[in-house]
């Protein structure tokens, strides 16, 4: 039997060009997380303008999830204009799964590597790469975006992402968020054979941060068992990177060297083997040392697949958004789950509330600080002022040593109870946490 050919009329039928084309019973206005009003993009004949997208899309991280969602974004092939960021060059490791990069690319950049590859293969989308930490970047770089999709390995780096986005929205006279300065967030993570996808409206959904007790905070190991009595892996990597490091070498420790990283792992394969612990392999090396989320390619494509699904909608309009998670556990079914993330009342970046802690008033601020830290807020190197004076400040070093000896005075000669402080962090760009402090 000889097969038709196809038409043009028929290879269109069912190209994201007739979607964006045709009137939706199923809208974005329609949703339950509404961000505007589909309107079929037609031109003056009555065909599709197929232009496509001005926007500008911000893909953080050219890793496992990054090289996929880049992928996605070509081949939607209406999306003009994509920036991708990235701190890590590639390992040799990644090739089993960062399908962008090829033997030749080890030692080369992420972002420009996957940049080149994607600008060759995709000539209507250009990518522009930018190769160092998202950090340098001030909010004027991140302003400029209409949507950012995360593809990032830890949390600390997302924490800080997602406080970046919330500190961008404007608020009008009445205190309420101005939509043109909210940037839509898709933040996507993967461990293993579980990920999830998540719509971030800064200011007016639940935000990052606000799970963030849905992460098993790190838990630190006393130096005497990683020294002495070593009893899983990890503790055999730590003591090579923390403690033998530093004796055989006087240069700092770089994650991202693939020399280095060898030998972390080798010295860490000879000590488990003094004390008959199994499991050190280079890929647990590189988790511990870099702090890592594990990836696995199948899971890195279903998650990008939704995270540029979801970056679509919020562009165009043209479905309902996810409100406000999605949930996949590979292990269990191919089904996800797909859930509302209510927003934490009192979260440190996306409401506007005022802190308060009860505190003895011989509490010393070096004791405050520590809390700060490994408490609710697990802030990273905190520092603190009252309205009248600097009580701590890490930076500048000048003025770290002006304000240490502060850290082992009790709270109630330095601020009065119920005087509000600003605690600013690096998890906190362009913005600060309030602070109430109240003697018992």
């Amino acid at each position: 039997m000889t097969k038709r050919p196809m038409n043009q009329t028929s290879r269109q039928r069912g190209s994201i060009h007739t979607l964006l084309s045709r009137p939706s019973p199923f809208g974005n206005e329609s949703g339950s997380l509404p961000v505007g009003e589909f309107p079929p993009n037609v031109d003056s004949s009555g065909t599709y303008n197929r232009e496509g997208l001005t926007q500008k899309i911000l893909v953080v991280g050219a890793g496992g999830l990054g090289c996929e969602i880049l992928k996605d974004l070509g081949m939607l092939q209406i999306v003009r204009e994509v920036t991708v960021i990235d701190l890590d060059t590639i390992d040799v490791t990644n090739l089993n799964r960062q399908f962008l990069f090829r033997q030749k690319d080890v030692g080369s950049s992420k972002a420009v590597t996957a940049a080149s590859f994607i600008n060759a293969r995709c000539p209507w989308m250009k990518v522009t790469p930018y190769h160092g930490k998202i950090q340098d970047k001030d909010s004027e770089f991140y302003k400029q975006f209409s949507v950012v999709i995360s593809g990032l390995d830890n949390i600390e780096a997302r924490r800080w992402l997602n406080g970046m986005m919330s500190s961008l929205v404007q608020f009008d006279e009445d205190g309420d968020p101005v939509p043109e300065t909210i940037i839509p967030l898709i933040d996507g993570g993967t461990e293993g054979f579980s990920g999830q996808s998540r719509v971030i409206l800064p200011r007016i959904t639940s935000c990052f941060e606000c799970s963030l007790d849905t992460f098993a905070p790190s838990k630190a190991v006393p130096l005497c068992t990683i020294a002495e009595t070593p009893r899983i892996p990890e503790h055999c990597i730590a003591w090579a990177f923390i403690l033998q490091w530093p004796k055989v070498f006087e240069k700092k420790l770089d994650a991202d060297s693939p020399d280095d990283m060898k030998w972390v792992f080798e010295t860490a394969a000879k000590r488990a083997n003094q004390f008959g612990i199994e499991g050190v392999t280079y890929m647990l090396t590189l988790g511990v040392v870099k702090n890592i989320i594990p990836a696995v390619a199948s899971t890195n494509a279903i998650v990008s697949a939704a995270c540029v699904n979801e970056a679509l909608k919020v562009l165009t309009f043209c479905s309902q958004s996810l409100n406000t998670y999605m949930m996949y556990i590979g292990s269990e079914s191919i089904n996800s789950y797909t859930f509302i993330m209510e927003q934490k009342e009192n979260c440190p970046v996306c409401t506007t509330h005022t802190h308060k802690l009860t505190l003895s008033g011989s509490t010393t601020l070096n004791e405050l600080l520590q809390q700060l830290i490994e408490g609710e807020y697990r802030l990273q190197a905190p520092s603190i002022t009252s309205s009248s004076k600097t009580l701590y400040m890490r930076k500048p070093v000048a003025l770290e040593a002006a304000t240490r000896a502060n850290l082992d005075k009790p709270l109630k000669d330095l601020i009065t109870s119920g005087e509000e402080l600003v605690v600013t962090d690096q998890v906190f760009p362009d913005t600060s946490l309030g602070l109430v402090v109240t003697f018992v």
